[in-house]
């Protein structure tokens, strides 16, 4: 890494960011540093660290590493790949790209009225594509060994709104693993209860971001999310991408709809002609900065 290297910090919806351009020395921190800079109280703060390299893909513009507080890597992040889409633009002056990522390219294109779309491709459906840790329904999952809760978070449920009991998921992979919970009242859900729990449940061998939503209508839906080794965040692009599909395979809603977030609103479609999933957002920068000699020793 360069010495004092400059970042960039920006958010989709709430869900922000620290990005770091790395492409030209190619620089991966490691664990202790990446938890150092996503530090809220001692380090920059951020829901994920984004470090940007060279491509290894033919066509692709950028390798977008995806950095979770706790230091693991992501393997999808809709809300990063939007930020990383405006940088695209902005340096090559094109309304179109290509982000690489663990899992996948991910192309990405400025819509008519300044929204940020991302392809995300065809959902993964299948068990084992996930992953689950054996063959089930991915349609309706049973969590129900070991107990599902312990007897503090029950107790939590039942103190604040008495939510005594959670669906069977819906479990699809974006790239990574969601399982999407529909519930009548997504505001009543204490996620910060449930979504430790539910996140390492022996169901989820990489473990799992934890949807919890109720529809609104057929076009609307409404979405609270514990992400994987981030904890409770402002939005999810994957996650709506993954609730979309969840709702649709459900019978709850139609194939486009605004997915409402704490943090504001995206627009997924499920594509019926190739199954592709497409979302849209802003991105938006909140300011720059530079990485201290003291953060960088941690």
């Amino acid at each position: 890494m360069l010495k004092n290297p400059s970042f960039l910090k920006m958010h989709g919806l709430g869900n922000d960011f620290v990005i770091i351009d790395n492409r030209a020395d190619g620089f991966i921190p490691d664990e202790p540093l990446r938890r150092a800079i996503a530090d809220r109280h001692r380090g920059v703060g951020c829901d994920q660290l984004i470090i940007l390299g060279p491509p290894s893909a033919k066509g692709a513009d950028v390798f977008m590493h995806i950095y979770n507080p706790d230091g693991s890597e992501a393997g999808a992040c809709g809300n990063a790949t939007r930020c990383v889409a405006r940088l695209l633009f902005e340096e090559s002056g094109k309304p179109e790209g290509i982000v690489q990522t663990i899992s996948g390219l991910l192309p990405v294109t400025k819509t008519p009225d300044g929204l940020i779309a991302v392809d995300f491709g065809p959902p993964r459906l299948k068990w084992d594509e996930i992953p689950l840790a054996q063959p089930t329904d991915t349609l309706a999952v049973i969590l129900n060994h070991p107990p599902l809760l312990s007897g503090e978070a029950r107790r939590a449920k039942t103190d604040e709104g008495g939510f005594n009991t959670l669906p069977s998921p819906c479990c699809v992979s974006m790239g990574n693993p969601h399982a999407v919970f529909f519930v009548p009242d997504a505001e009543t859900v204490p996620i910060e209860a449930v979504g430790p729990e539910l996140e390492t449940h022996p169901m989820f061998p990489q473990r799992c971001n934890i949807e919890f939503a109720h529809i609104v209508n057929r076009q609307k839906i409404r979405m609270r999310v514990w992400e994987r080794g981030a904890g409770i965040t402002q939005a999810c692009g994957s996650g709506s991408c993954a609730t979309l599909v969840a709702a649709v395979r459900r019978g709850l809603s139609d194939r486009r709809a605004v997915v409402i977030l704490d943090g504001g609103e995206l627009i997924i479609e499920w594509r019926e002609s190739d199954s592709h999933v497409i979302m849209a957002g802003p991105a938006s920068l909140a300011y720059k900065g530079t990485l201290s000699e003291e953060i960088l020793t941690t």
